[in-house]
């Protein structure tokens, strides 16, 4: 059901603080929109033209088509495009294909696409508490629902290809089996682990994960069924992403505070480096061959890498500024990939560590660019698979 603004609440309509300017059109945009999104966020949007508007609420909800007409027009005119968000794109000589999906479920922000060994791709709708598979050679996609409240936050494949949801709601990982439709649900042993956010398997099978408001980090033994919980000695910390180097160790990024953490998945033994610029946080990050952590420090708008044999670090700023909010990042064949969350277009940036030299392009979102990209891995072809949760798609992105 859509919600309106209510009468006499802040930003309602009419009252001095309101969102929602003058215009045919406004208390339909009050209910609509404010049903999944605060007023705000549509306020401070780069605004878009009507066509430009259809083409992104239509990846969120079913409209008929005069209502659509009238919410379009409205907001074109109520919040036409700006530049006070826009993304720096920096040319060059390379190219790549976007290729993209839109999922069935509108409004579901799906997310975290990964592929399996059989090429297919699952990803989540976090907000649609479902799990999805795409066949990308044919575009056939089908969707399994939750268990009720579990709004997933990530998708992660086993050994086998089996996938594990993290139940960024309830508290739980859960094992989907693609065959059955069976899903298997593990609760966090501690009721103060609420959480779980992103994870990935070591070498050894087991799952390491976040948690993010928790402030923790966990390992799953598949095996035994047992799951160990460890608090960082950061408070705050917030970890977010965790990749693992070649020796098998995880690297964890601090969304809370300038830090990245080494977890040793055997012993869950902590080891806290501290970033230099105490204004930084980091969303993702990545290890390369080298053994160098690469990552996305979200704070200052900077591209990071942190060489744990000499403890040196180093930043590069990104194209679009200190307000560009890095975010999701990958490494494929020595060259770092990873976006800008907080500009209009969301685009996408090729960085080389061998010339230091940057390259970016805008993400489509069906008709327009609109998305938000969260997470970044890559296939075994080494095409990026990504999203824009906001839209509702899921793209493959192959570097010519």
């Amino acid at each position: 059901m859509a919600l309106g603004l209510a009468a006499g609440a802040p930003g309602a309509l009419g009252g001095a603080s309101d969102p929602w300017p003058l215009g045919e059109g406004q208390a339909l945009a009050a209910s609509l929109c404010t049903a999944c999104h605060s007023a705000a966020t549509v306020a401070r949007s780069s605004g878009y033209s009507a066509a430009d508007w259809a083409a992104l609420f239509s990846t969120m909800v079913a409209l008929p088509e005069e209502t659509k007409t009238r919410l379009a027009t409205y907001l074109a005119e109520a919040f036409p495009p700006r530049t006070h968000r826009a993304a720096t794109l920096v040319p060059g000589p390379h190219r790549v294909t976007f290729e993209q999906w839109q999922v069935p479920t509108l409004g579901q922000r799906s997310r975290d696409p990964v592929e399996g060994p059989d090429g297919r791709i699952w990803w989540v709708g976090q907000w649609g508490n479902l799990v999805g598979v795409l066949d990308p050679e044919t575009g056939a996609m089908r969707e399994y629902p939750l268990p009720e409240g579990t709004y997933p936050h990530s998708v992660t494949l086993d050994a086998a290809g089996t996938p594990w949801l993290l139940g960024n709601k309830n508290g739980t990982l859960q094992r989907f089996d693609p065959e059955s439709g069976e899903i298997t649900v593990f609760p966090m042993p501690d009721p103060a682990a609420k959480d779980p956010h992103t994870g990935e398997f070591d070498p050894k099978g087991r799952l390491l994960f976040t948690l993010q408001q928790s402030n923790r980090v966990g390992r799953f033994d598949p095996a035994t069924g047992t799951i160990d919980l460890i608090e960082l000695d950061r408070p705050k910390s917030r970890p977010y992403g965790i990749k693992f180097d070649g020796a098998g160790q995880a690297w964890v990024a601090c969304n809370g505070g300038p830090c990245l953490y080494r977890i040793d998945p055997d012993t869950l033994a902590q080891t806290r480096i501290d970033l230099p610029n105490q204004e930084s946080h980091v969303r993702r990050l990545d290890v390369a061959d080298d053994g160098s952590v690469w990552y996305v420090n979200s704070g200052a708008g900077r591209l990071g890498q942190y060489t744990p044999s000499t403890g040196r670090f180093r930043e590069w700023p990104s194209p679009s500024g200190p307000k560009s909010h890095p975010y999701g990042l990958v490494i494929v064949d020595g060259i770092v990939w990873y976006n800008e969350s907080g500009v209009r277009p969301d685009p996408l940036v090729r960085f080389d560590p061998k010339t230091e030299t940057f390259q970016s392009w805008p993400i489509p979102s069906s008709g327009v660019y609109a998305g938000i990209l969260r997470h970044t891995r890559a296939d075994r072809a080494g095409r990026l698979l990504i999203h824009q949760s906001a839209t509702n798609h899921l793209l493959r992105v192959t570097p010519e």
